[in-house]
């Protein structure tokens, strides 16, 4: 990925906080010289200091057949983004898009029918276990556990982390304050969102 040098996030703890919030992430890989692609949301595990990202596929999807032991899988992780006006700067300039981008680099293999439990227990939890009676994994009925048939788990050692978050860091303060300001009018959740990155960064 391009980054340029003031737009890089070298803050390890800060990059895995943000793949844990926007953790619906793409998985890039390729099939027979063609790209592929397929939005999934991700488990993110750190464990004996190496970072691992895991999820499933439907069993109908053939990307998962690309996973095993392949070294070149790239995940693509996104926050919040949205267009900047130039008329919100002292001086007249072109406009730009600010965003927050993290590609993660890794080495896929496949989970066993244990495994894949344990990732689907993972997720679950994170969404269901402030639920009263949450769909947990623990929750289902049998019945309902046996659509894990339809599925194929995977995970993926992150090998390299790229990041870029491009938040107006190249503006004066004053024009950072304008930017943030106009963003939060819109009354868009995706620009108050980035408005708060950008007074995050400073």
């Amino acid at each position: 990925m391009y980054i340029p040098k003031y737009y890089e996030m070298k803050d390890y703890q800060n990059v895995k906080d943000f793949i844990t919030a926007n953790n619906f992430a793409t998985i890039v890989t390729n099939h027979e010289s063609t790209p592929i692609a397929t939005h999934l949301p991700l488990n993110i595990e750190e464990k004996e200091n190496s970072l691992y990202l895991s999820g499933h596929f439907a069993k109908a999807n053939k990307q998962w057949q690309t996973i095993d032991g392949n070294d070149k899988i790239l995940i693509i992780f996104s926050g919040a983004h949205g267009y900047i006006s130039s008329t919100w700067y002292e001086t007249e300039d072109v406009s730009t898009w600010d965003y927050q981008s993290v590609h993660a680099y890794g080495t896929g293999e496949l989970l066993n029918e244990a495994q894949l439990k344990k990732e689907l227990s993972m997720l679950l939890n994170r969404y269901e276990s402030n639920h009263i009676n949450g769909a947990t994994w623990e929750n289902l009925s049998e019945k309902t556990k046996q659509q894990i048939n339809g599925i194929i788990g995977f995970k993926v050692k992150v090998d390299k982390l790229e990041t870029s978050y491009k938040l107006s860091q190249n503006r004066s303060q004053k024009e950072k304050e304008n930017i943030m300001k106009h963003l939060k009018q819109t009354g868009a959740p995706l620009n108050s969102q980035l408005a708060d990155a950008i007074k995050d960064q400073q």
